[in-house]
């Protein structure tokens, strides 16, 4: 484990459905967001995944509550790389998702292949969209959920929709067992064959960390956080996002696995400065 690379930890710990009916300590403000955000730095994550909601609280792809929040997170916590999402949630057209991060040019952006790609005939405007990302620096991370995904990504990129090049990618795992309940052996599907590049997996469910673990196990890096769980493995609710992200640092320190921070995950996912 200590010849690996440092391990990457990513915290999403709001997502775009979930609200403080569901935990008390589910950040929904720009300024709860960067508390939970400077929390989880000092557990141990080096990546925020962020989702923005508007003044109803509802998830949002505005790219005006976004600069808010960057500069935010960019004066109070400048040692995390914030990475955007561009999740739908039914709510927002694929040109509109391709339109905030083209309006906003973030480092680093989120995108769910189905939905950014959902069609043959989608394929040129998404060919267009990952070459302009690739020109301006934007690093895309591309959101599978399944082995049919992974599939098309493959496709995808041999037809040169998508770039050549190795894509950084997360794993979902657990969106379609029964109750979000994730298992480990659910990485099993995307693990044929193994990627090269830098990948990440998150998980639904109780069973979270044992995911997470075992995606560490076998090369991948870590996403945690209240969007996809607010348990701890033994059943109770978890106080908070940070201690989710702490307890994959005290496994990877009893790995004898080093913690990457910002500047050494700029460098492993090819971030712009």
């Amino acid at each position: 484990m200590s010849k690996q690379l440092p391990l990457m930890i990513m915290v999403a710990p709001n997502g775009a459905r979930r609200n403080e009916k569901d935990h008390h300590g589910l950040p929904m403000t720009i300024e709860q967001t960067v508390i939970a955000a400077l929390a989880c730095q000092q557990a141990g994550a080096c990546i925020l995944h962020a989702h923005i909601r508007d003044k109803q609280g509802k998830h949002s792809l505005d790219a005006f509550i976004y600069e808010e929040l960057l500069a935010e997170m960019a004066n109070q916590v400048p040692d995390m790389l914030v990475q955007i999402t561009t999740e739908a949630v039914g709510q927002y057209s694929t040109q509109q998702q391709m339109d905030l991060v083209t309006k906003l040019r973030p480092k680093m952006a989120s995108v769910a292949l189905r939905e950014l790609v959902p069609t043959v005939a989608s394929e040129v405007g998404a060919k267009h969209f990952f070459s302009w990302a690739n020109e301006a620096q934007v690093q895309l991370q591309v959101i599978l959920y399944d082995a049919a995904d992974l599939k098309r990504l493959n496709e995808l990129q041999k037809a040169g929709v998508l770039p050549g090049k190795t894509v950084c990618v997360l794993y979902v795992l657990g969106r379609y067992r029964e109750n979000l309940q994730a298992q480990p052996s659910d990485l099993d599907e995307f693990m044929k064959p193994k990627r090269q590049s830098p990948w990440f997996a998150c998980a639904f469910g109780q069973n979270e960390h044992a995911c997470i673990t075992n995606a560490i196990d076998i090369g991948g890096h870590a996403r945690v956080g209240f969007e996809n769980n607010l348990w701890l493995p033994s059943g109770e609710l978890a106080a908070n996002n940070h201690t989710l992200v702490a307890q994959v640092a005290n496994y990877a320190q009893i790995q004898g696995r080093s913690l990457a921070s910002a500047q050494q995950a700029k460098l492993m996912l090819g971030v712009r400065e």
